[in-house]
């Protein structure tokens, strides 16, 4: 009679698969709380503890550790010694292990929770199991999720599992076990001051992509564990999500991130804002949004960091954009924007500047840096010039400030009424940012006079300050530190503008 072991945390299908094994002819062990759910719905089971003559102690810390379990598991039966081994030492074979873990990510997650608690869910009879028979897949199946319990009994009553279908499933428990640990790595880390020297990393591919940035390139999305990430995004309407959609998407979360308590709208072109605002209501900041620069908004991907209502769903009926994202919608805006088969509606809590850890590719391995979060740090910033802000100039500056941190290097941001009316990204010099952000505002009919400027670094020349200034602009905020600061100040004292330096650099390449 062959025999199943089966011992799961997510006790999903698990009596309808036991009591499937049992009707074809199938022995189970199993422990604790699954055993005692088989044996009400009337699974015959044996407890494992029957089967070692060795009960559970230290609170079910040890249970399955222990040679009757793993030689079961392990033998192979290719090798007529270890069969030998067995049968002198009264071994039973086990021939199918359904093993899933505690749940340490979900525990882990949870605020506030107890350290103590956290460890108490590092599973290791499980793991343990699992890999035993993920290396003995040849002769023992290996089962770590529900999903594949009808797979399972489809292959069985086929004749049995073929070693295409064996080895898929000791590589799902490699990759589950890997992940597991990983999470388990990334928890005890959080405290370190020091890098480690080896990095896991815990993902799950949730969704394969139609292509990458590029028709021609493979794509998919990978989702880690953390908080607030991409792994709780929810799609309500349109078309699949492109690669690029979600580049666009997470920048659009990072530039809305220093305002959780006010109404924010960011319209994203190519992972950074071509138009941020705040305002009163979502409506309004939108309004002022667009205006930034309403010719790139077109296919754009529009972002609020607060609930969307049917009339801000209404005044965006006349723009194509290909999506719209917030921490949540109303029905009746979501019934406005089905209107539009293809556009895409997302639902995405904003991530508060949790503490997490940053990843950028490079061939053959990643560079690993904190996630960048913006402070308000204003105890920390000074005025270099001879003239203070205005009260209004103050208000658009930590506007700009906050702005400024979403747009890619190098970085300008021309700011007035607490929206942006121009933007230089992503230029190779800070005075040709400072030229493009200034010829956009012209472009769009924006009254440059009375604005503020936001630079992401410093002003290594006073070029940039001096062609502000003439558009112009009369306050400016940057981090300050160039060898040529002095010059700066001069310039922007020469020309009556009031400059603030904050001390941080805030570069997004």
């Amino acid at each position: 009679m062959p025999r199943a072991l089966l011992s799961v945390y997510d006790k999903v299908g698990i009596i309808e698969f036991a009591q499937a094994l049992q009707a074809r002819g199938w022995e189970i062990i199993s422990t604790g709380g699954t055993g005692h759910l088989l044996r009400d719905a009337g699974v015959t089971v044996d407890m494992v503890e029957d089967v070692t003559g060795f009960p559970e102690m230290l609170d079910g810390r040890v249970k399955t550790l222990h040679p009757t379990v793993h030689g079961g598991i392990l033998a192979r039966r290719d090798v007529p010694a270890h069969m030998a081994a067995l049968a002198e030492h009264g071994i039973g074979p086990i021939d199918l292990v359904v093993v899933n873990l505690y749940p340490f990510r979900e525990t882990a997650a949870r605020p506030n929770v107890a350290d103590a608690e956290v460890i108490e869910q590092i599973d290791i009879g499980g793991p343990t199991m699992l890999r035993s028979a993920a290396k003995n897949h040849d002769s023992v199946l290996p089962v770590i999720s529900p999903r594949d319990y009808d797979r399972v009994l489809a292959a069985l009553d086929a004749g049995g599992p073929d070693a295409a279908l064996r080895r898929e499933l000791a590589s799902k428990v490699f990759a589950h076990t890997s992940a597991y640990d990983a999470a388990i790595t990334a928890y005890l880390n959080l405290a370190a001051e020091e890098f480690p020297v080896e990095l896991g990393m815990a993902m799950r591919r949730t969704v394969s992509l139609r292509y990458g940035e590029n028709p021609d390139q493979r794509a998919a999305l990978y989702a880690t564990d953390e908080l607030r990430g991409v792994r709780e995004l929810a799609q309500l309407h349109g078309k699949e999500l492109s690669f690029n959609n979600l580049l666009d998407i997470d920048g659009a979360t990072m530039s809305l991130e220093p305002w959780p308590d006010r109404p924010a709208c960011a319209i994203i072109k190519h992972t950074t804002p071509c138009g941020i605002a705040l305002g009163t209501t979502t409506v309004e900041a939108y309004h002022k949004a667009l205006s930034t620069d309403p010719t790139s908004a077109y296919g754009s991907v529009v972002a609020f960091n607060t609930i969307v209502d049917a009339e801000t769903a209404e005044t965006m009926r006349d723009l194509f954009v290909e999506v719209v994202i917030a921490p949540r919608f109303h029905d009746d805006a979501v019934t406005i924007f089905r209107e539009k088969k293809n556009l895409r509606v997302v639902e995405l809590p904003l991530n508060p500047g949790l503490p997490a850890l940053d990843y950028k590719r490079v061939r053959g391995g990643l560079l690993v840096q904190d996630r960048f979060a913006f402070t308000w740090n204003e105890t920390d910033w000074k005025i270099g010039t001879k003239r203070e802000p205005s009260e209004q100039e103050w208000r658009d500056l930590r506007f700009a400030w906050a702005a400024v941190a979403g747009v890619k290097s190098n970085a300008i941001l021309v700011a007035k009424g607490e929206a942006a009316i121009g933007i230089g990204a992503g230029q190779m010099s800070r005075v040709d940012a400072s030229f493009l952000a200034v010829h956009k505002a012209r472009t769009e009919g924006h009254d440059l006079k009375g604005a503020v400027l936001a630079s992401d670094a410093f002003f290594p020349f006073a070029d940039g300050v001096v062609g502000a200034a003439e558009a112009g602009v009369t306050a400016i905020i940057q981090p300050g530190g160039s060898v040529r600061d002095d010059e700066v100040i001069e310039a922007a004292d020469l020309h009556g503008v009031a400059m603030v330096l904050t001390g941080r650099r805030q570069f997004r390449h």
